[in-house]
């Protein structure tokens, strides 16, 4: 199993008191914590919606700020629940990573809804995946999972506020002009951002693996049984 290494400005702020929240939810002892990873997307999926919707209706922004959050304290307590009744398994872990980038691309492309901007959202979306990749790709060659500074939490924090400011914006005297503007400088932003971001990541990731990666892999593919 890769070790986990976060290098996350947030996560050690934010991370212990969502997880601390674990005591007093009623989650009964038997309940797989793969469900709660399920229950956590379906809170990713309501948080996109509220996305879509944040520059027509003001509710819109809120509701993308509670499934946002709501994802993010699914994230925190999925591994503490199986950790505490015994339950730790690959699979759960393989479906935790699987979702996390799915649940960014939801909140990318809500966004993108929001502002009428698809060509700006599909950029954003490719950019994430491509990170997503490269993480995963990294931590095989290394044994380390690595969270950069910039990580899932401070995505998620960053998304969450703005679900809350686009709200904040449409009790304005523009209406729903001034939300747009705004969710527009802000897909834009991220784009761009991740687009300066990825090059970087990349080389420095060449530069990790070769450096102190596994010995490279020279065997052939081999025909498997059908």
């Amino acid at each position: 199993m890769s070790a986990r290494i976060s290098h996350s400005l947030l996560d050690p702020h934010i991370g212990p008191r969502l997880s601390s929240l674990y005591q007093w939810m009623p989650i009964p002892r038997w309940f797989p914590p793969e469900g709660i990873v399920a229950c956590g997307h379906l809170s990713a999926i309501a948080g996109a919606i509220g996305l879509g919707l944040s520059t027509q209706f003001a509710w819109g922004g809120l509701l993308a700020a509670a499934g946002i959050v709501g994802n993010h304290v699914a994230d925190c307590v999925d591994g503490k629940h199986a950790r505490a009744t015994g339950q730790c398994r690959n699979g759960g872990e393989l479906l935790d990573h699987f979702t996390d980038p799915l649940s960014f691309s939801y909140w990318l492309i809500g966004l993108a809804v929001a502002c009428g901007q698809l060509e700006w959202g599909l950029a954003a979306v490719t950019i994430l995946m491509a990170m997503a990749v490269l993480t995963n790709i990294r931590a095989k060659l290394t044994d380390q999972f690595v969270l950069a500074s910039f990580g899932p939490t401070e995505f998620k924090t960053l998304l969450a506020t703005f679900g809350i400011l686009l709200t904040i914006a449409s009790f304005g005297w523009l209406g729903t002009i001034l939300p747009i503007q705004l969710a527009t400088v802000g897909l834009t932003g991220l784009v761009l951002f991740g687009a300066l971001l990825l090059p970087i990541q990349l080389y420095q990731a060449v530069i990790e693996v070769n450096r102190s990666g596994k010995q490279p892999d020279t065997s052939e593919w081999k025909q498997g049984d059908a």
